[in-house]
């Protein structure tokens, strides 16, 4: 069925009937509301970013549905299920169980590829067993996560990572002046200690006049020897351990991505990987990659593209083999039906862009025959290009058309235009959000005073006047993933837009970039640490300059105005909230009575500067803030918070309670301060309503102006049409991208042909 047949939400099919009706919510910002949402139809939430959408759809809907969900089990199994808190609202009425698509990245360790997300390679692996010769036995022996399967050398990683020792230590230097180069282990931290205060080592010779006893002993140690140390605590005498033991110990044998970015990026820069001598890469051992089907191996079929992966299983019509390779073909066309044929079984899923994640988590719901389901999305169309998503379009239709309620929240006008029905929240972000502003059909929307429905009127006005660029960044025979020795000219002191349709190679491209500038600032999507006793004073680092000025202005010590020491409320411990286990039973969280939600002692809350005491000062807003301190360290950071658009956030509230697009737009918050530097930013309009991206492109044109290089990889033509310079990747995802198709001015894309950002971006701005 065509898509604009539901644009006006009175054709296609519908089944089922009857509403989820939601009386009084108040989970987050929300105020009294109530709402009933159709079932059997599609149903997209919009309004700016913190208005209060996924309060409605997530923390109220999808937990309650969820929690109810689990209510049916016996408590046996419910003691093992995620325990879920009832929603602040007054009735919720008439759900189904609810099924979520959040917007959390897919991430992965090492051994999380595309083939097990999705479970495509499980069935892979029965068909090689069933129909492979010769067969190397059961399903397990051609996994690389089972010792049955995997390559005894790598252990089924595929590769081999060591330390890169000419990195790690500078044999003209003496261990006291800096020869370990490895920031953890450096003279002067505790663990760099145990070199320098060896007897058995002289610190101030050069490590390259050592002699084979003594090179020996700082890298493998000695049984028995002994080190002493100081730290916070004191000193203390501990084991010696050679340096490639510790090095070894902590980072090699322990998964990198289970570390902190940080620590992640930093030990990486001391290692050298390479494929696995043994496997060549393909993570399996001899008897699993020398079984045949068809005249493949089970690697090499991990290796093609999906698209290419079906015409081969198709082709095998053994009785016994034709019913596993049907099922798997099945499995794989879901994959290409959502734009993702492209991909390999053998892709990392850590390697995945949020779009691609995004999509490949729904592909599991296309083969489910359930009905009556509620399946709920967060952006859907994250990091898809505008061709794609009417791709994405279809899926949610289809899921719709089965006799399922389908809830999106979405920013996207082509999604909006599909609804049979349109929640628009607001009227603005936080405090002054919140409201249902608007119900009714897309076409109703776009006539309405809203915000939402005044910028769906809107087009794209192309930049003419474009910046003279000061240099220029060069990327040179770029081969990583799907690039073709790719080299490109990056116009330095200007706004770049990266381009392409997913899988074009947009993503990695700039990472090339930042791997040839090591100083470039790097706002990727990976998602902020968050947690309960986190909030934006403590992310931005406000809150440590807050205790100093507090302890000076009161004389007292700077623990003591912390809700993480010693002014925590005894009570709650500092949360502001009691939180009470019962079990198998549904948790209750009451505001503590002791502090009355405030997280500080009586006496802490008695101690002001200018009248606030610390708790008066986490409640402000961040324009409130700035009118309050006059420390330099403080205004900056706050200023820059709403530069990114987050004036009304509270410096006490949360990190948890945010907005993916909140929270996006608070990690390019901690970046701003630089100057003469290359900013790299992946897709930052992300979460961002439409009327939030005019904020965002004038917040990159300052940072231009203030002397830097700006590249964006981005999809929202609203920002490519404002960029000085634009690189489009191509033609299309996988092996057929990775090209260059197009490099030059809005202006000049859009007279271009060829390229599917340049037909886009003519549709948006003459609006046909």
């Amino acid at each position: 069925m065509s898509l604009n047949s539901t644009c006006d939400g009175s054709t296609g099919p519908r089944t089922g009937g009857g509403f989820l009706t939601l009386t009084g919510a108040r989970e987050n910002n929300l105020k009294d509301v109530s709402l009933r949402i159709p079932k059997g139809r599609l149903t997209v939430f919009t309004g700016v970013s913190g208005s209060g959408k996924s309060s409605v759809v997530f923390d109220t809907i999808a937990v309650e549905s969820q929690r109810q969900l689990n209510e049916t089990y016996p408590s046996f199994v419910r003691n093992r299920l995620p325990k879920y808190e009832r929603p602040h609202a007054d009735a919720l009425e008439d759900l189904t169980p609810a099924i979520v698509v959040d917007q959390r990245p897919v991430g992965g360790h090492s051994r999380s590829t595309v083939g097990t997300m999705t479970d495509v390679y499980a069935v892979i692996r029965v068909l090689f067993s069933r129909h492979g010769t010769p067969s190397a036995g059961p399903a397990t022996a051609y996994s690389f996560n089972d010792p049955a399967g995997m390559c005894p050398r790598c252990d089924g990683l595929g590769r081999t990572v060591r330390p890169d020792w000419e990195r790690i230590v500078d044999r003209d230097r003496s261990l006291a002046g800096g020869a370990i180069r490895f920031p953890p282990f450096a003279p002067g931290t505790w663990q760099g200690q145990a070199y320098t205060n060896s007897d058995e080592l002289d610190p101030h010779k050069p490590v390259r006049e050592f002699t084979a006893a003594e090179r020996d002993f700082l890298m493998r140690g000695r049984p028995g020897s002994k080190v002493t140390v100081n730290g916070t605590g004191g000193t203390w005498t501990t084991e010696y351990e050679g340096l490639a033991d510790r090095f070894e110990r902590l980072y090699l044998k322990r998964d990198l991505a289970a570390m902190s970015a940080r620590t992640r990026d930093t030990v990486r820069r001391f290692l050298a990987e390479g494929s696995c001598p043994a496997c060549g890469g393909a993570r399996l051992n001899e008897a699993a990659l020398a079984t045949r089907v068809q005249g493949l191996s089970i690697a090499d079929c991990a290796r093609m593209q999906v698209t290419d992966l079906i015409t081969v299983l198709r082709g095998i019509d053994d009785p016994v083999a034709a019913p596993v390779a049907r099922a798997a073909v099945a499995a794989l066309e879901r994959i290409a039906t959502i734009g993702l044929g492209y991909l390999s079984l053998d892709r990392e899923t850590s390697s995945l862009s949020g779009g691609e994640g995004q999509r490949l988590k729904t592909v599991r719901h296309l083969g489910s025959s359930l009905t009556g389901l509620t399946y709920i999305f967060d952006e859907p169309t994250v990091g898809l290009h505008p061709r794609d998503v009417h791709r994405l379009g279809e899926l949610l239709l289809r899921l719709r058309d089965k006799g399922n309620t389908v809830l999106v929240v979405e920013h996207d006008p082509d999604v909006i235009a599909l609804a049979d029905h349109v929640v628009d929240m607001g009227p603005g972000a936080g405090a002054g959000g919140g409201r249902v502003v608007f119900e009714g059909t897309p076409k109703a929307l776009a006539a309405s005073d809203t915000v939402t429905g005044r910028c769906l009127g809107q087009r794209p006005a192309v930049k003419e006047a474009v910046r003279e660029p000061s240099g220029a960044l060069w990327v040179e025979n770029a081969g990583r993933h799907n690039l073709r020795s790719v080299t490109v000219r990056f116009p330095a002191g200007v706004l770049t837009a990266v381009t392409g349709v997913a899988g074009s190679g947009k993503s990695s491209l700039v990472a090339e970039l930042a791997a040839a500038h090591d100083d470039a600032v790097v706002v990727d999507q990976s998602s902020i640490g968050i947690s309960a006793r986190s909030t934006p004073a403590t992310y931005l680092q406000i809150m440590d300059t807050v205790r100093r000025i507090f302890a000076r202005e009161t004389g007292r010590e700077a623990g003591l105005f912390s809700f993480n020491s010693a002014g925590a409320c005894p009570a709650c411990e500092g949360r502001g909230v009691i939180q009470t286990d019962l079990a198998f039973m549904d948790p209750v969280t009451t505001t503590c009575h002791a502090c009355e939600g405030r997280r500080f002692r009586d006496e802490v809350l008695a101690l002001t500067v200018a009248g606030r005491s610390v708790a008066d000062v986490l409640d402000m807003t961040a324009d409130e803030a700035l009118g309050f301190f006059d420390d330099p360290a403080v205004t900056r950071r706050l200023r820059a918070l709403r530069d990114v658009g987050l004036p009304y956030l509270t410096l006490g509230q949360p990190l948890s309670t945010l907005s993916g697009g909140e929270r996006q737009r608070i990690k390019l918050a901690t970046r701003l301060h630089r100057t003469g530097v290359v900013y790299l930013l992946d897709e930052p309009t992300t979460g961002l309503h439409m009327a939030d991206v005019d904020g965002l492109v004038a917040l990159l044109d300052r940072l231009v102006d203030r002397g830097n290089s700006v590249v964006v990889v981005e999809h929202n033509l609203a920002v490519v049409a404002r960029a000085d310079w634009v690189v489009d990747l191509g033609p299309d995802g996988g092996r057929d991208g990775g090209r260059v198709v197009f490099e030059g001015t809005p202006a000049q894309l859009l007279r271009a042909s060829g390229t599917f950002t340049g037909d886009h971006l003519r549709r948006a701005v003459r609006g046909s």
